[in-house]
């Protein structure tokens, strides 16, 4: 299988509207992110998309990406759902709804702001989605096993998703003991880092990805959901513990 990071920034995106900042004003590519997203081809060569933000579409073209079997959708915040509508050529090409996995409360919140999708009678070039509520236990689709993974951001529960010996958690300041165990034994953990100091009521920052890194011991972690304030790629990825890496749009893992 494999997994490449569509975008790898916060909701504001890098280089971030109206800043001046070095990395806002950097010139390398490793420093410009789009919203997080990643999509995950299986063996069989069928594509699952986590999270469709904002910046979807230009993720599919720059990846040269051309179809999505099913979504997985972390929560309901715009930056990660915010995209769908631009699945409609997707859609129109296949003929077929596409499939989202979410929490039921996601699942209310896209029929909320996607209501022409789910009308009764829709009008033509309206996108469509087949919704399917999950809950906190393993699912299989497309032959392949998901393990969903609770982790709390700010008030609201966010499922993190594990495939195989890699999971995939953005939008998280806390897990659990009883989610931990799920974590273990990975060869790959990503989880978001907003920034490098300053904590924050619902993100990890850097001591806390540290921390979480020595206590569950992935063979590797990445970094994504990465803001302006972590600072410039190259600098950054080098002084890190040995096995911890910042993410970058484009970076592909195979596992």
């Amino acid at each position: 299988m494999k997994l490449k990071f569509l975008g790898t920034g916060t909701s504001q995106g890098v280089p971030v509207i109206g800043c001046t900042c070095e990395v806002c004003t950097s010139e390398n590519p490793k420093d410009k992110r789009l919203r997080s997203s990643v999509m995950v081809t299986t063996d069989e060569n069928k594509k699952i998309l986590i999270d469709c933000g904002p910046d979807f579409r230009q993720q599919m073209l720059t990846n040269h990406e051309h179809t999505v079997d099913i979504a997985l959708i972390t929560h309901e915040h715009n930056d990660h759902v915010i995209g769908l509508d631009d699945m409609r050529p997707l859609i129109f090409k296949s003929g077929k709804d596409v499939p989202l996995y979410c929490y039921s409360r996601v699942a209310h919140e896209i029929k909320n702001r996607f209501p022409y999708a789910f009308a009764d009678v829709r009008y033509p070039g309206a996108p469509a989605f087949e919704l399917h509520e999950i809950e906190n236990k393993p699912f299989e689709v497309l032959d392949t096993e998901i393990t969903p993974v609770e982790v709390i951001h700010y008030k609201i529960t966010v499922f993190g998703y594990k495939f195989k010996k890699l999971a995939y958690i953005t939008d998280a300041g806390f897990i659990s003991e009883t989610e931990k165990e799920k974590l273990k034994d990975l060869d790959v953990l990503i989880l978001n880092c907003i920034r490098k100091f300053d904590p924050h009521p619902a993100h990890f920052i850097l001591p806390d990805v540290i921390k979480l890194f020595e206590e569950l011991k992935p063979k590797k972690l990445f970094l994504t959901h990465i803001s302006h304030h972590l600072g410039l790629h190259d600098i950054e990825d080098k002084e890190l513990p040995a096995g911890i890496h910042l993410a970058y749009d484009g970076l592909e893992l195979n596992f």
